[in-house]
């Protein structure tokens, strides 16, 4: 086994989004080696569901699939998830390898691809998903907005005293703005601090705000911490 090979964190949860059933048993056996947890499917729509019902720590797209165009399906991924993307895919055309890394891919393979190459691929974005933020050193102690309680060194969120379950770009962007409460954080801010993206779709912020408001009890026309002016910003404030 290479040392690149070993390289990757162990134990990770990977979603296979692979057509080719030769790929993508090749993929599975490789990443079962080592040691990591896989579970595969073969369309976009399937994968939607996979993530919709199961935690994961990495997907590796195809943009290839029958169903759904992976540029699509991506898109689709980011709107209920922000688990780490890999693309996987024949094309090498550079504008739209930087469309969908803009659109959210965390990185990408061009096939085909060394077993090697995508272990070190892998163990990169493991890193700094592992080791994300919100760009910031976090605070030594928690946060209070409210009833509303951010922990950011033990990335822990409560709500009335119920422990709140979000996903990592949920957690970092409650973070960021628990921060700053009382303030309206402009979008192109978040964008930078929170998702490290110097400009990007505004609907990306949108959506992760109606996530993050279903899990707070609340929605846009009744907010209660998160409140949104319109072409100004977002800020986080405790109830009247």
């Amino acid at each position: 086994m290479s040392p690149e090979w070993r390289t990757v964190p162990p134990m990770a949860s990977v979603l296979v989004v692979e057509d080719d059933q030769f790929v993508r048993s090749a993929l599975i056996r490789h990443l079962t080696d080592a040691s990591h947890t896989v579970r595969s499917v073969g369309t976009a729509l399937e994968a939607l569901r996979e993530v919709a019902h199961f935690r994961f720590d990495l997907v590796i797209l195809d943009l290839g699939l029958p169903d759904l165009d992976g540029a699509e399906a991506l898109k689709m991924l980011r709107g209920i998830t922000d688990v780490p993307v890999i693309i996987a895919t024949a094309r090498d055309d550079e504008t739209e390898i930087v469309r969908l890394l803009n659109d959210g891919a965390d990185d990408y393979l061009t096939k085909p691809f060394s077993v090697e190459h995508l272990s070190a691929r892998m163990a990169a974005v493991l890193r700094r998903a592992r080791g994300s933020g919100s760009g910031e050193a976090p605070p030594s102690r928690a946060l209070q907005v409210g009833g509303l309680t951010v922990d950011p060194l033990r990335r822990q969120a409560e709500l009335d005293g119920a422990r709140l379950d979000l996903t990592r770009r949920e957690f970092d962007l409650l973070a960021f703005l628990a921060g700053r409460p009382g303030v309206v954080v402009p979008r192109k801010e978040l964008l930078a601090e929170v998702w490290q993206q110097s400009y990007g779709d505004d609907q990306t912020i949108d959506v992760h705000l109606s996530w993050l408001r279903r899990k707070l009890g609340e929605n846009a026309a009744n907010p209660r911490y998160l409140h949104t002016l319109r072409g100004v910003g977002v800020k986080l404030e405790p109830p009247l």
